[in-house]
């Protein structure tokens, strides 16, 4: 397989670090760019595969949204303010006492 040559620019202290770390991988630096670079596109490529479900599933609904009439938001009653603020924290990483999951007390 014929071999290409590309260029890349980049600030001493990073082309540094990338050298010391090629050496105590014990290759040259094009290899250990070469390692680097494809194992991050299978771990990319693996995780767009993993998810593609999902992606087709958010696809579709926002279609779905997007053809829907837009009505006015109902109002919320204080339980449902509740229920959305501890389901918004749940997602953003909190849990119920407003620590986040795996954080000591």
């Amino acid at each position: 397989m014929a071999k290409t040559r590309t260029s890349i620019s980049l600030e001493r202290d990073e082309a540094e670090r990338i050298e010391r770390h090629a050496e105590r991988a014990g290759m040259d630096v094009s290899a250990h760019l070469v390692h680097a670079a494809t194992r991050q596109i299978a771990k990319s490529d693996a995780m767009e595969e993993q998810f593609a479900e999902v992606d087709a599933l958010i696809a579709r609904a926002e279609r779905t949204a997007d053809g829907l009439p837009a009505e006015p938001a109902p109002e919320l009653t204080e339980q449902e303010h509740r229920e959305v603020e501890e389901a918004l924290a749940l997602v953003h990483g909190r849990g119920r006492q407003g620590r986040s999951p795996g954080h000591a007390e």
